[in-house]
Order: structure tokens, then C-alpha cells, then sequence
């Protein structure tokens, strides 16, 4: 990271892969190629492929990551475990499944490999943008040591989805959502100065480099289910957060404790949340990205929101009091917004149980199906609901190994940085997702030989 006057530079290293983000990358390349390193580069060109996610755009220029070259590898593993492919299907899980339940009869040492390869294939499909399948692999993933027949249908059930929906992918959008056309330009103001949080601030380190670029607005979204494993009790957290318009992280995860109501889950829930944006706020403003001074935080728990955000509303269980002052601390810093929304309206309800398709499209199309700039409805093509014959997938889809890369010029000022369950992208001017911008950056990487596939496809497939 180098300072290059109204923005930053990035190069970043994984393994024997290079990407960069620079004004000018020649002198850079030309650098590695001289004395004393003469390192030898391959492919030094736009990303395209980088383990199992694609790069490509839609026609409209919108910058994208999917994950169709592994999903069509894993389909084919698939077809190699069972001498056929899954039967298609609607949605990742049945409304209402409860696989802890499952009474049949435990799988033997072959089943078992079969069940633990396929598991491990669709968590990797989480890091590679399928946010849409996370609760379900967290449902069947814990059974992995000792699992059942019903379990393994299960896992037939979600490989089906993924044939069904192969295209599934984040649009980088960069335009600033506006809440306050909901919620209010001015949220309710109260003083916090007599409460025992007093006036506290943002932990803010002073070796933080001076933010350059445009304000990137944070958005998270939590949800929680009540008794979600009915064996042990525990509820389910499911968390999301976003840079402008674009997810940028997900969790779906039991919760360590058992609750015995909706507020003390819901309470958790939040509290996971308020840390997961301490620690992406932190992250970007290592990174010299300016951020608006509060993160937005939507919860569809009214009373959670009551006592977090009002500084007279008490506390009347004293074990959720760790999780109650987190949130509240925040909140009376100014720079977490907490507001309520309905649960019909909260996109983090998909990781906490399982929905019917007719429900979790409302989500998950916005999200991974339409094309393009979702302001522009010309530009935007919801595909959510196109049924994919077999597992034909794009005639350009790139494939190759796991340090593959594919670039060109990319007319982009900037690029977010990798988080847990992203892989890398880059940071430019504006420290937010990919956004043109009168800047051109080149962004360029090196690695491995790829190849690319020739199948065809049943319906339009992205530009790229």
C-alpha cells in the first residue's frame, strides 16, 4: 500500500498470485522482470479466475464474482460419486426441516467419504459468493463425523439447487443506499451523557492513514431463530454486512448458549453484529477508506431495538447483560444507527432458517441474480427463477487451476479487500467496491495457465 496523492496503490500477494491496483502498473511489472528479482510473470491481465470464483461482467460493465466453474466441478464430482446428476431443485432446504430429527440409519465408511466431500465442497461455495446456500450447509455441515441417510439426501437436495441455479453471483454496485428516505435523514437523538456509557468514541487508532477517496456507507443486517436445533436448544445467528450496494460478508452459525426467549437470541445476535462492524470499520480505515461516521444496523427484533437504542429502557434479564451494554455502548457513541424492520423485509433471515423458494427469492434475486445496476430497471434482468437445463453454463467461462488468473485493463478507481469469506479484490480512490470513476486504474495479475471451457448454455449468460 503506497500513498499516490488523492489515492492509494495496492499490491497484494497470495502464494505465487499478484493482483495489483496502480495508475500506472507497467513500471511496477517492468520492475519484477529487472534486476535484481527477474521474476518470471504469466497472464499479467484482468482477473478471470482466482480459486473456484469467477471475475467477469455484465453487459452493462457492473463487475462481478460467481462461482459457476466450481459449481460445474463440483456437479461433475458429483456425478463421479453417483453415476448421475442431482435431480433439480427449488430451494436449498424444505421449510421447515430439522435434520437433527433425522432417525435414519447411519452411513457406512463410503457413505461417510461421499458425505464429508460433498460438505466440504459447498462450504467453499459460501466463500465463493453463494451466500444463498450458507444456512444450509451450516444445518448439515455438524453432522459430518457421524452423518445419516437422510442427511445425504440433503446434501443431494442442495446439490440439485446448484444445478438448478448455477449462476448465482455479488454485483460490485457502488451506488450509496438511501435509508433515510425510510428511516429518516435524522434518526431520534438522545442523551446518552447521564447514562453510565457516558459520551464514549469509536476506537480509532492514530496510525490510521489519512482517508482518500469517496465515503463508502456500511449496512448490516441480523436475524436470529429461536430454538433452531430442537436436540440441543440453541438458536441460529445470521449476520450479513454491505459496502454500498454490495454484500461484502455473511455468517450463518448456532449460537454458543441456549436462550429461552426471542429477545436474549435477538440480543445475541446484535451484539455479533455491532462486532463484526467494529472489526470491518477497523479493517477499512487500515486501508484509508473513509466511512460515513455511523454504520447501519437493521434488526427485525422491536424490543431489541427499544432497549439498545432508548437510554432509560432497562434490562430485565440479567444474563443477556454482556450483549445489552455492547450494543448500547455503540449506539451511545454515535456510530452504529440501529433501526427496526420487519422480519418479511430482513435479508439476514435467510441464514437462520430454512425458507421456501417463493419466500428466499425476495432476497436472494436481488442480491445474486439481477444483472447489472439495480437503480436501472432497463439494465436489470432478474433470473432467479430461469430454470438451467443440465449443467450447461457460459461458452466463455474461464477454468483452470487454483492460481489462475485471467486480466486486461479494468476501468475501475477501486476495489474492496478480502475479508473471511471473500477472496481478495483490491483497494482504489474511493476505498469502496469497484467504481468508475474519472480515474482509470489497470488492474493486473499474474499466475497460473488456465483454460477455458466450451459448453453451451440455455439462456443469456454475462458479458464478459
Amino acid at each position: 500500500m503506497r500513498d499516490a496523492g488523492d489515492c492509494y496503490e495496492y499490491v497484494v500477494v497470495y502464494v505465487d498470485d499478484i493482483l495489483t491496483a496502480l495508475k500506472d502498473p507497467d513500471p511496477f511489472y517492468k520492475a519484477l522482470k529487472s534486476d535484481p528479482w527477474k521474476y518470471k510473470l504469466k497472464n499479467v491481465e484482468e482477473p478471470r479466475y482466482h480459486l473456484g470464483g469467477d471475475f467477469f461482467r455484465d453487459r452493462d460493465g457492473t463487475f462481478c464474482y460467481g462461482a459457476q466453474t466450481y459449481v460445474k466441478r463440483m456437479l461433475d464430482n458429483y456425478k463421479m460419486l453417483f453415476n448421475e446428476l442431482p435431480p433439480e431443485s427449488k430451494a436449498p432446504m424444505e421449510k421447515g426441516d430439522q435434520p437433527e430429527l433425522d432417525d435414519s440409519p447411519l452411513l457406512g465408511p463410503d457413505g461417510t467419504q461421499k458425505y464429508q466431500s460433498l460438505i466440504g465442497a459447498l462450504q467453499w461455495t459460501i466463500s465463493l459468493s453463494r451466500l444463498d446456500v450458507n444456512h444450509a450447509v451450516m444445518s448439515l455441515g455438524r453432522f459430518r463425523a457421524a452423518p445419516r441417510e437422510g442427511h445425504l439426501e440433503r446434501l443431494k437436495k442442495l446439490c440439485g439447487y446448484f444445478r438448478k441455479r448455477p449462476h448465482g453471483a455479488i454485483r460490485f454496485r457502488t451506488e450509496i443506499p438511501k435509508h433515510e428516505e425510510i428511516f429518516g435523514y435524522e434518526p431520534v437523538r438522545y442523551e446518552w451523557m447521564e447514562s453510565v456509557y457516558g459520551c464514549p468514541s469509536e476506537p480509532i487508532s492514530e496510525s490510521f492513514p489519512e482517508p482518500k477517496g469517496k465515503t463508502v456507507r456500511s449496512t448490516s443486517f441480523c436475524d436470529a431463530n429461536l430454538m433452531h436445533d430442537t436436540v440441543t436448544g440453541r438458536s441460529a445467528s445470521g449476520c450479513m454486512e454491505m459496502l454500498n450496494q454490495t454484500p461484502i460478508d455473511w455468517m450463518a452459525k448456532r449460537q454458543p448458549q441456549v436462550e429461552t426467549a426471542t429477545y436474549g437470541s435477538e440480543f445475541m445476535v446484535a451484539r455479533q453484529a455491532v462486532e463484526r462492524i467494529q472489526d470491518l470499520r477497523y479493517t477499512l480505515r487500515s486501508f484509508g477508506v473513509p466511512l460515513e461516521k455511523e454504520a447501519w444496523l437493521f434488526g427485525d427484533n422491536k424490543s431489541v431495538v427499544t432497549s439498545s437504542t432508548i437510554p432509560h429502557s432497562a434490562l430485565s434479564k440479567r444474563w443477556n447483560a454482556l450483549s445489552y451494554h455492547k450494543v448500547r455502548e455503540a449506539i451511545a457513541g454515535g456510530w452504529v444507527r440501529f433501526e427496526h424492520m420487519p422480519g418479511t423485509e430482513n435479508p439476514a433471515d435467510i441464514f437462520t432458517k430454512p425458507l421456501p423458494w417463493a419466500t428466499m427469492k425476495h432476497f436472494v434475486e436481488p442480491l445474486m441474480f439481477w444483472k447489472g445496476e439495480t437503480y436501472d430497471d432497463a439494465q436489470s434482468t432478474p433470473e432467479g427463477s430461469i430454470i438451467i437445463q443440465g449443467t450447461s453454463l457460459s461458452s466463455e467461462l474461464p477454468q483452470g487451476d487454483g492460481g489462475a488468473f485471467k486480466a486486461a485493463e479494468v476501468r475501475t478507481a477501486s476495489a474492496r479487500t478480502s475479508t473471511a469469506s471473500q477472496p481478495i479484490g483490491g483497494i482504489g480512490q474511493d476505498g469502496s467496491h469497484l467504481t468508475v470513476t474519472s480515474i482509470q486504474y489497470e488492474i493486473y495479475s499474474t499466475g497460473g495457465l488456465s483454460q477455458r471451457a466450451s459448453q453451451s448454455s440455455t439462456e443469456s449468460e454475462p458479458t464478459r
